[in-house]
């Protein structure tokens, strides 16, 4: 599977966020800057808690707040074999990340040369010389520099060094569960939504585009959608209560992940059967986002297509009964 890739957000997208691409992108003064680097995947209520405090410092100071991540994932680079599958492709992560305030995003590309870097060498090149700071936001357990030579405790020392202020935030805990980036992995390998939900403080939700080849010209006539291959991480397979928004509209929908094995040869994919259907022009360039509310039940071989139709039927109705209830509720 390959990447849905946003090349160009919008503006509207972006709040008026500042992206840079590389060091070699931020113009000369660009501080005072109140920073935090990581890879913010997902953007989970951890994140939130540490970008809205560099967000209200910044405001109080009059400097500007900055968000420092990497593309690729460090892991995808180092251990690619090992590495996690990703909440958040950067395009969702830069938009998630200018919801939050924050003034500038650089987006480092991890490579050799980044790798190697020694974490003296990342405070004094990077954070001093490049961005002004006079203040960073980490949490307990930040590592940086080669091998990930240093943590919090070298921070502050660069900090008292180089004259900027570093405040440690501990983990955010939520019902009791503290909040990660890889515990909503977990989440998400076991189809746990409501958990996946309490740690990013929303819906877990991916974006991509429909599937090529549907063959109804720009219109959509069935209730159908496929998404098209996405290479960030997906919830288990089965099937679940789901919210599709097409372009600007939103549906209701129940959604299939999975290999469709009642049909023969296994033919992965991510389909989702709206519920509330209306005609709606649609491409194969329409942006679509899938929203994971609840996991009804596993991917199951049934023993006939009709089989599985009744069964289908039984989801729409609970999916129909969630929405109602959830309706009444607010």
């Amino acid at each position: 599977m390959t990447d849905f890739k946003v090349t160009d957000l919008s503006v509207t997208d972006l709040n008026n966020l500042i992206v840079f691409r590389s060091v070699a992108e931020i113009p000369a003064g660009f501080g005072p800057s109140v920073a935090v680097i990581g890879n913010f995947d997902g953007v989970h209520l951890g994140h939130q808690q540490i970008l809205a405090a560099i967000t209200a410092e910044a405001r109080q100071t009059g400097a500007k707040a900055i968000a420092i991540t990497f593309d690729p994932h460090p892991e995808q680079f180092l251990r690619p074999e090992q590495a996690p599958g990703l909440l958040t492709l950067i395009p969702e992560r830069l938009r998630l990340l200018a919801q939050t305030g924050v003034d500038a995003v650089l987006v480092l590309p991890f490579d050799d040369s980044l790798a190697c870097l020694s974490a003296q060498a990342c405070v004094k090149e990077i954070l001093v010389d490049k961005l002004g700071i006079v203040s960073i936001h980490e949490g307990a357990n930040f590592r940086f520099g080669h091998r990930a030579e240093a943590g919090v405790a070298e921070l502050a020392e660069f900090g008292r060094q180089f004259g900027f202020k570093v405040t440690v935030h501990a983990a955010v805990e939520i019902h009791g569960l503290e909040v990660s980036s890889s515990a909503i992995r977990q989440a998400l390998i076991a189809g746990d939504m409501k958990r996946a939900r309490w740690m990013l403080g929303r819906p877990f939700a991916v974006r991509s585009t429909p599937a090529k080849g549907r063959g109804i010209g720009t219109k959509l006539l069935v209730p159908t959608v496929n998404l098209a291959a996405y290479s960030g991480l997906l919830p288990a397979f089965g099937v679940y209560i789901t919210q599709l928004t097409v372009g600007t509209r939103c549906f209701q929908a129940v959604s299939n992940i999975g290999n469709r094995p009642t049909f023969g040869e296994p033919s992965f994919a991510v389909e989702s059967y709206i519920l509330d259907f209306e005609p709606i022009d649609l491409s194969d360039d329409t942006p679509l986002q899938l929203e994971f509310l609840l996991r009804l039940r596993p991917e199951i071989t049934w023993p006939s297509p009709e089989a599985l139709k009744a069964q289908i039927m039984k989801d729409v109705s609970r999916a129909k009964r969630y929405f109602h209830l959830s309706k009444t509720q607010h």
